[in-house]
């Protein structure tokens, strides 16, 4: 059954200004011009075909919005706890966030307490895994990708510029004092990143500094940047990492920047997610909070 009713935003500005008592402090609570309040109430006249205001040096009802000003103002009342309900209930669905494991480990789940403080009513499921999620089939919210800006048909924007810093352990750093003193070191490689193409090996990158032709101790790991910046921190030698990953150890002192050199890169960590998910609340609530840490 079709609803006969009349405009509701005329509905809206005549229940503000019956309420009131003045068009003027209407229109300054809706943000309009006592003028299109005016409007308004005109038009919604015209499609009652009654008089809702007798105008003089004063406002005042007519008998006829005397009669309904009660109940329509009781109607916005659902009307609005009806969607604070709807936000309310968007909020407490779970926030889903795929995040590469060694970003999730070694970035994000430290600074999650202060998320979970000022959001107590956003439940967060950290989905940690390498491989792109389909957001037109799975039930994730948002990601955090490294990459490019390559992200055909989803919102994105970068979180920070990444670069390959070399770290170790504080005691092992201080020992090493020029490129050629690596050769004589375990070297930690995490052959995921190569393969990727996104890091260089070791003999490889050695070789631009001139260290070349010397037998190197390579210690190879597979599966998770976070292995081989594990075995950095326990001291079993010296690894190349990215900077985001392990910016958390360097200024806790767990780890040292052996030379102070830095290749830089053109990847990052992005923040992504489908166009209709960016004005959920529990989404605008993350990244709002993501964006400061990155800041901060």
């Amino acid at each position: 059954m079709s609803r006969r009713l009349p405009p509701l935003n005329a509905l809206r500005v005549f229940e503000a200004a019956a309420r009131h008592k003045s068009f003027v402090r209407a229109a300054e609570e809706l943000h309009v011009s006592p003028a299109a309040v005016s409007q308004q109430i005109k038009l919604l006249e015209d499609d009652l075909g009654v008089v809702l205001f007798k105008r003089g040096k004063t406002l005042t009802l007519s008998e006829s919005s005397s009669a309904v000003l009660q109940l329509v103002s009781d109607a916005f009342d659902q009307l609005e706890r009806a969607m604070l309900k709807v936000r309310a209930d968007r909020i407490a669905e779970p926030l889903v966030v795929s995040v590469p494991p060694a970003f999730a480990a070694r970035w994000l789940i430290p600074r999650l307490d202060d998320f979970h403080d000022r959001h107590a009513a956003v439940e967060l499921h950290i989905l940690a895994t390498r491989r792109l999620v389909d957001f037109s089939i799975e039930d994730v919210d948002l990601a955090i990708r490294f990459g490019t800006d390559d992200h055909p048909d989803l919102l994105y924007e970068r979180l920070m510029p990444e670069k390959i810093v070399l770290v170790s352990a504080p005691s092992l750093a201080q020992s090493i004092k020029t490129a050629a003193d690596l050769a004589l070191c375990s070297l930690l490689e995490d052959d995921c990143e190569i393969k990727n193409g996104t890091f260089p090996d070791w003999e490889t990158w050695l070789s631009t500094l001139g260290v070349g032709n010397t037998p190197l101790r390579i210690r190879r790991f597979n599966g998770d940047a976070n292995l081989a910046i594990q075995a950095a921190v326990s001291g079993l030698g010296v690894a190349l990492a990215w900077h985001s990953l392990v910016v958390d150890d360097l200024k806790a002192g767990r780890l040292a920047q052996v030379l102070d050199h830095t290749i830089p890169t053109s990847l990052g960590f992005y923040l992504v997610m489908p166009e209709k998910h960016a004005a959920l609340d529990k989404v605008i609530a993350f990244r709002t909070w993501l964006l400061g840490q990155v800041v901060n």
